[in-house]
Order: C-alpha cells, then structure tokens, then sequence
C-alpha cells in the first residue's frame, strides 16, 4: 500500500512513496536523538557530580570531553565497520554501547568508572553519527533525502532539549545517577527499532547481492521502474573508485579541499558552541540564578537552537552558505562580546541576569541559523566524488578533535583567565572566522558537486570553486 506524497524537489509534481519508507528513515533518526541526549545530559548532572566526587577544574573537563575521545575514536573506525558488517549491524553495535555506557554512568561507584561510561558512550555516539545519516540517505527517495537527512539533525536538536529538561525535572533530588542513566531508556527503544529495519540496498549491492537489494527497494519505491532505475543509479556510483589516501597524497588540489573541511570543522567547535552546552547551567549560575532557575534557562536554550536549526533548513538554500555563516558569526561576536562585558562589570539585578540569558539565546540562534547544519553541508559538498569518503572522515575526526579540546579547556580557562576574558576569547574567535569566511569559504549554493570538483581540480582559489 502507498500513498500519494507531494515531493518537496519538485515544487507541484507528486508521486508514490510508500509510508514504509519514511517510518524506517523516522526510526533511523533515533541516532540522532541518542546523540543529541548525550551531549545533553552532561550540563545538568556536572555540579553535582563534582561536589559527589570532589573534582577539580581539570576533572571536570575531563568528565565532559572524554566522551569526545570515545566519540573521535567510534567515528574513525565507523566507516570500516559499516562496509564490513553493514549499515544495521553498525546501528546496532552503537545502541549496545550507547545502553552499556549509561548504565555505567548511572551506577559509577567511582569517578574511574565515570570515565569509562563516558568513553563508551562517546564510542557509541561516533558509529551512530557517521553511520545514522548514510543509512538514511541509502534508504530515503531521492526526491525526500535532503528533508529526511535534515530530520537527523533535527533529532539531534530535540535531543539535547530532552535531556536539558530530564536535568531540570530532576535538579531538585541532585539525583545525577538518575540523569546520566535514564538515556539508557531511550536507547534500548532505539536498539529495538534497528532490529526491525532492513538492511540498506548500497550495502547489498557493496556485497554483490543484487536480489536482496531489489527486495528491500521493492518495499521503499513507489514502483518496480524506479527500483530498476535505482539499482542502475547505485550501480554507476559504485564504479566511481574511492582513492582516498592515495588522492590526497598525489594531489595538492585534494589536499586543499580536505584543509579547508579540518578548517571548517575546527571553525565550527571554537564558536564556543559546546561551551553552552556542556557548561550552561553553570554559566547562568555564575550570573546569579539558583540552580533551578539556571537548570530552566538551560533548557530554553535547547529549545531555541531547535527552532533556529528549523529555520536554518529552509534558508540555506534561498540565502547561500557564505552570507548566512558571515551574518552568523557577526552575531555571535557581538553576543559573546558583551556577556564578557557583563560579567566584567559583575550582575547584580534581575534585569542584567535575564539580559545575560538572552544574550545567551541569541548567540545559540545564531549558531544554529548557520555554522551548526551548512558546515557539514560545506564538509560534504567541497570534496570530489573519488576522495568525498576520505575528506569526510578526516573533517569529522577533526571535529571531535576540537569539540575535546573546548570540552575540556572551558573550566579551566574560566579558572585561569576569569569569566570576562574567557567569553571575549570567544568573540574574537568569532570575529576572526568572518575572515576565514571570507577569504577560504566558496559560495556552493545552486553549483553542481561536479562543478565544484572541476574547479578545484583546475586549481582555483578555494572561494572560488562554487559560484
């Protein structure tokens, strides 16, 4: 049974998509909520894990950025797992380590343990987040698999509000073994959910078993021509060799693309984005709010970078990646710029705390609005077709590279270099990426992939290989 659905490609046009296909990609981007629970939780539960073990500055960081360590090492080893053992196989390893390290976080008689659940948890995360979205992208028609990608990242935002208001209900017991360990409940709903999904078709196809792959396209395409013409399309794509390493050794112009993704990546984390994420409750704390009403703020946060992150979706493609990055930034320059300001001058009232908490929302939105979903489209897109695995892998083990060096530096550079100065550390790196825009960034809105790739090879400027 199917039914007939408009196609968001092809403005009036419509044709048959059968429901199955958008309840598998729905139940795939479950990946995204875990990750986005897990980044999450941590905000909430930090203070009272560190006055239950007595953790200095650098411990804390360590609780907080040690999941990106786990996280680095799961995407690394992510891409060879999914191609050996297979897209499902691959989400289903991620649910089993997401579940084990909750529930070790939960119970951890010690902070030793702690850091293990961490670790494992951040092990989980990376499988999940590299192989989440290729598994969607495999499974959704072509017409849908931009919105059906999107909707990951839209998981992903709904999680962290999830967890921000898990924290908050639960910030008047203290009870962070209950915040750290009940993220295991979601993941077992997600461990069941991979178990009815099919495996992808590419993935059969990868392995020569055409019939399979026929047979799982049979219950997601509308008819038995775009089955034949999917299976022709995955075909031709599968014949395109991934040179990677030996690309980006012989040829300066891979080398150059790939630089710019590790930029791109490393541009994205030194926002300070996860500053606000990890460490939010104890921003607003520092402005004076009790640790209810920070615990609340917090997630009024989470619910902004949701909705902006909506709003991101539609625009990328009206307003281009360049201006809505350069209008982002200034954004959060200015937002970072004068929460330092405030803090210099101390917040004494009401009405400088709850400035501090709009500042603090407005820098979220503008992250959200931009830097947070078309970087990763950037990462994507500004890679040639031979090294695209390649490139991605490297930008997003640099990502969790420089989410681990915030992760764990943040407490100590508020402890080293005070409050103020910390924040307008951050608004300089903002400030500083409005360059890095403008000089390196290509507009790549409306360019074709084989454009861009074209352009790079001839040896273009990098900001220059799109329009």
């Amino acid at each position: 049974m199917s039914t007939s659905i408009g196609n968001p490609d092809m403005g009036a046009a419509s044709h048959s998509v059968p429901p199955r296909a958008f309840v598998i990609c729905g139940l795939a981007s479950l990946a995204g909520l875990m990750f986005g629970l897990d980044i999450g939780v941590i905000a909430g539960a930090l203070d009272f894990i560190r006055q239950a073990f007595g953790l200095s500055d650098a411990a804390q960081g360590w609780v907080v950025s040690i999941m990106m360590i786990g996280a680095a090492v799961g995407a690394a080893v992510a891409g060879t797992v999914s191609y050996q053992l297979g897209r499902k196989k691959s989400l289903l390893i991620g649910a089993v380590l997401f579940m084990a390290g909750a529930l070790l976080c939960g119970l951890a008689p010690t902070l030793s343990v702690l850091l293990i659940g961490r670790l494992v948890l951040g092990l989980a995360i990376g499988i999940v987040s590299f192989t989440g979205p290729l598994y969607i992208s495999e499974m959704a028609p072509a017409s849908w698999r931009g919105a059906m990608v999107s909707l990951y990242q839209f998981m992903l935002t709904l999680g962290i509000v999830l967890a921000f208001l898990s924290d908050t209900l639960l910030t008047g017991s203290g009870n962070w073994r209950l915040m750290l360990g009940i993220i295991a409940v979601p993941g077992l709903a997600f461990l069941i959910a991979v178990l009815f999904m099919p495996e992808s078709p590419r993935w059969f196809l990868l392995r020569g078993c055409r019939e399979e792959a026929r047979a799982v396209l049979s219950e997601l395409r509308g008819s038995p021509a775009e089955v034949d013409r999917e299976v022709s399309e995955i075909g031709e794509q599968l014949s395109v060799r991934q040179l990677g390493t030996k690309l980006f050794t012989a040829n300066p112009n891979f080398r150059r693309s790939v630089a710019l993704g590790v930029g791109l990546q490393l541009v994205q984390q030194f926002t300070g984005i996860n500053v606000i994420m990890y460490y939010a409750p104890k921003i607003f704390s520092l402005a004076g709010f009790g640790a209810s009403a920070a615990a609340w703020a917090t997630t009024v946060t989470g619910l902004v970078n949701v909705v902006a992150t909506l709003l991101a979706i539609g625009f990328a493609d009206s307003w281009g990646r360049r201006r809505m990055l350069n209008v982002s930034f200034i954004i959060m320059a200015v937002s970072m710029a004068i929460i330092g300001v405030m803090l210099s001058m101390g917040i004494h009232d009401q009405t400088s705390r709850y400035l501090l908490v709009g500042l603090v929302l407005v820098f979220v939105a503008g992250f959200a609005a931009a830097p947070g979903p078309l970087i990763w489209t950037l990462c994507s897109e500004i890679q040639p077709l031979q090294g695209r695995d390649f490139g991605v892998a490297v930008s997003t083990f640099a990502n969790w590279g420089g989410n681990f060096v915030i992760g764990y530096a943040f407490p100590i550079m508020l402890t080293g270099l005070g409050q103020s100065l910390t924040f307008w550390t951050f608004a300089i790196f903002n400030g500083i990426f409005i360059l890095f825009v403008l000089a390196l960034v290509p507009e790549t809105k409306g360019v074709s992939l084989e454009t861009i790739e074209h352009r790079l090879f001839q040896g273009l400027p990098l900001r220059r290989i799109g329009r």
